[in-house]
């Protein structure tokens, strides 16, 4: 890279123009701006609207600037590649110039980065001048400089140095923010305690346990897992107390926590805990979600046997390499998993009962079967536009198998989203006599008011009609 030192660099800014004296830059030119108040900053100059662009809804007016310096038509290549250059003229000097010089240069090749939403002055790798504003990865020490707009960015490989502009409204603001999570976490070390509302100590799983205790008088099943599975309840510092409320994510660097607000005792949070996750626990019956056994294999033959009644080329192998499930125990409770081929991870079925546990089965190994049978002919239905339900028929497709079966693929959207689902023609509707019967049956599996072709749409198609064979 460059051989000069940015650390003892110095750009001197020599060719500034007055835009008090209407002196301005041709439209869309990118400019280094000195404002009124004698901060420094940047932005691209819209004339229509008389302001110069930072990024997107960033914007300075024309009214706060009080001199203007080409950014975009310099290239310091040459100048950087010498080891003894410290200070380069941006612009020719002259005695009487207005000039500015800007130092303190440093490079996230070192590790240093701006802080959050800090303007900055760039140079780019490419030798030339330009600025922006930083964004913070989440949860990176890396990010990216908005330039101009949200989608006009500098990557961090594309910055040999930088350093920070003047202070301006958003970065300000970042900085209270900053400000405030620091003293959030600051009187959150040692939050006051309400030795009333937590007169049972500042334990949830004591507060949990009693709660179950009187659970278990109508449902002798009831276990801290099954009552922690909506929503974990927790004991948190916030604004310097402690409360019982729940953490939903994080939001500007700090968790969100929301409290718990209906009550004001201890007492009355185990009501409310007893209250909340009464329905969960009466639904985690295990004589219902496991009244085949906790032997998984037995779970797996039923929902292997109900799908090989219409998947008939299906065998074990392929739904082997697809998923497997296990029942295991999870946090003392006995649970549904699903594993997926090649990897260490699991998901917890939260099925609460046996049969629902094999429906779901049913559904994967149906994908499995469908995934292994390759398409060999497809059709596209085309009935012009189709409105279903406020969403239009984007492709409706007939695909036949290897195996001479069919599935059909149903894509619908709007103007913001869309989805498609795939659907497999079971061979009953193949034993209609007629053509007009097999629809009858068709259409139970894909139904003309819920996806948008209707008996009397696809009746008269007579290259559907034969590619089902009739």
């Amino acid at each position: 890279m460059y051989k000069c030192d940015y650390k003892e660099l110095t750009l001197s800014f020599n060719e500034f123009h007055n835009a008090e004296k209407n002196d301005m830059p041709e439209a869309n030119k990118f400019c280094l701006l000195e404002l009124k108040d004698g901060r420094y900053t940047a932005g691209r100059w819209i004339p229509e609207y008389g302001k110069f662009l930072r990024g997107k809804d960033d914007l300075v007016s024309v009214d706060e600037v009080s001199k203007w310096h080409l950014l975009h038509c310099h290239d310091l290549s040459e100048c950087l590649e010498k080891e003894t250059v410290k200070y380069i003229n941006i612009g020719e000097e002259k005695d009487d110039a207005y000039n500015v010089e800007i130092a303190g240069f440093k490079s996230m090749s070192d590790g240093d980065f701006p802080n959050a939403d800090q303007y900055c002055l760039l140079i780019l790798n490419n030798g030339g001048l330009s600025a922006g504003r930083w964004f913070k990865w989440m949860g990176e020490n890396r990010g990216c400089f908005y330039h101009e707009s949200v989608i006009s960015t500098f990557s961090v490989d594309e910055v040999w140095a930088w350093t920070a502009l003047s202070t301006d409204v958003i970065y300000a603001v970042e900085e209270e923010k900053i400000k405030a999570r620091k003293h959030e976490e600051e009187i959150n070390r040692n939050p006051y305690v309400d030795k009333e509302k937590f007169k049972y100590g500042t334990d949830v799983n004591v507060y949990y346990e009693k709660a179950r205790e009187r659970l278990s008088r109508e449902y002798p099943w009831a276990s801290l897992p099954q009552m922690k599975k909506d929503r974990r309840w927790d004991i948190l510092p916030y604004h310097g107390k402690c409360v019982f409320g729940y953490v939903s994510g994080m939001y500007d660097g700090m968790k969100v926590v929301t409290e718990w607000k209906a009550g004001n005792t201890a007492d009355e949070f185990i009501d409310f805990l007893y209250d909340y996750t009464k329905d969960v626990v009466k639904k985690s019956d295990p004589k219902e979600k496991f009244k085949y056994g906790t032997d998984i294999k037995v779970y797996l033959e039923k929902a292997y046997e109900n799908v090989k009644k219409d998947y008939h080329w299906i065998d074990k192998k392929m739904v082997d390499e697809y998923v497997c499930y296990e029942i295991k125990q999870i946090d003392g409770d006995w649970e549904y998993l699903r594993k997926y081929s090649g990897s260490e991870d699991y998901s917890v079925f939260d099925c609460y009962s046996a049969d629902r546990f094999i429906e779901c089965v049913e559904s994967d190994y149906r994908e499995a079967a469908l995934n292994a049978n390759p398409v060999v002919a497809e059709l596209e239905v085309h009935a012009g536009q189709v409105e279903i339900h406020g969403w239009y028929l984007e492709k409706y497709i007939v695909y036949k198998l290897k195996t001479g079966d069919y599935k059909v693929n149903v894509q619908a959207g709007n103007r913001s989203t869309g989805g498609n689902r795939e659907f497999f023609i079971t061979q009953d509707c193949f034993e209609a006599e007629t053509y007009e019967e097999f629809l009858d049956r068709y259409q139970e599996i894909v139904p003309g008011a819920h996806f948008g072709l209707g008996k009397e749409d696809l009746l008269p198609n007579e290259e559907l009609k034969a590619f089902f064979g009739y």
